[in-house]
């Protein structure tokens, strides 16, 4: 995929004040003994889906058993299978050797990452929104220009990243450096940095407005307490799996980050937009301490990948 300049050279800022952070509090991560250490790298893939499966209904949790079941269920539905090919249908993507299905459903048993409506499924969007939405959508499916293909095609936002940080099928891993005035997350897919700030309690200007907004954390007890505003309107939900497009700069995030034990991190999450949304939502799901390393992922390389697609489209025109 083609590479903006200005694209890796935030990144590598982000992760350079990263790195600066981690250098600049030799302390550790807190005078207090009670503040856990989230230090690590963490992998938020699981066969739990993100929306409450229509034939689940009102079941808010499985039962072991039933999570077993469920588990070998989705094993089965995720096998390699000879690929269709139509003009219909395309060439398809990638195969499941590039994939990162979840195993095993969250350690918390849920049938749904949403937790809340209860129904565990995403509230409608408002009116505005699904236009936008729509609107999106059309462009997409003939882009006349770059800034009509999705988010995700040009390297700018993904779903991985959010914030909140949600499992994609594949790439969904998290390195968190924990220090006494800030907690950093950088997300493996598209590699972006975001930095909890733990020494300020206020938030930037309204002007200044961010991909992955502004974040500003405080611990309570054993929990990490995240405040998020600031986003700009070019992030979002709502899309597709290109466009990640949709919620906008009225987005107020709050995120909860704790240990469920030494090897599982328990994340939550509370989604209020009422410009996206008829009604605020939440979430939660386990993340699995792992091994690592995190790879490079050079999104945008050698910079070829955008023309091409956009040639491609003038040419069906044709």
């Amino acid at each position: 995929m083609p590479c903006w300049p200005t694209r890796r050279t935030r990144s590598l800022f982000l992760l350079l004040a990263a790195l600066w952070l981690v250098h600049a509090s030799a302390e550790g991560p807190s005078a207090d003994a009670d503040v856990p250490d989230l230090d690590g790298i963490w992998n938020s893939a699981t066969a739990t889906p993100l929306e409450r499966p229509l034939q689940l209904k009102d079941k808010a949790f499985f039962t072991p058993e039933e999570a077993a079941v469920w588990e070998r269920q989705v094993a089965e539905n995720n096998q390699e299978r000879p690929p269709q090919v139509s003009k219909s249908a395309g060439t398809g993507t990638y195969n499941t050797f590039f994939r990162e299905f979840g195993a095993r459903t969250v350690k918390t048993l849920r049938t749904s990452i949403v937790t809340d409506p209860p129904d565990g499924r995403i509230p409608a969007l408002t009116p505005e929104a699904a236009g936008a939405k729509r609107r999106r959508l059309d462009a997409m499916r003939n882009p006349a220009n770059p800034e009509d293909t999705g988010l995700q095609d040009q390297c700018l936002a993904f779903v991985t990243a959010g914030p909140p940080m949600l499992p994609y099928s594949y790439n969904s891993n998290y390195q968190i450096v924990q220090t006494k005035d800030a907690v950093v997350v950088h997300a493996e897919m598209i590699h972006d940095t975001r930095i909890i700030h733990l020494d300020r309690r206020s938030h930037l200007p309204p002007a200044t407005r961010l991909w992955v907004g502004d974040s500003v954390g405080r611990w309570e007890g054993a929990t990490l307490m995240v405040d998020t505003t600031n986003f700009n309107d070019g992030g979002g939900f709502y899309g597709d799996a290109g466009g990640n497009f949709g919620w906008d700069r009225n987005l107020h995030l709050v995120e909860r980050l704790s240990l469920l034990d030494a090897d599982t991190l328990l994340y939550q999450f509370e989604i209020d937009d009422p410009t996206a949304f008829t009604r605020p939502w939440k979430g939660e799901l386990t993340m699995a301490r792992s091994s690592g390393p995190i790879y490079e992922y050079a999104c945008h390389e050698a910079n070829y990948s955008l023309p091409n697609m956009l040639g491609g489209y003038r040419a069906r025109e044709r």
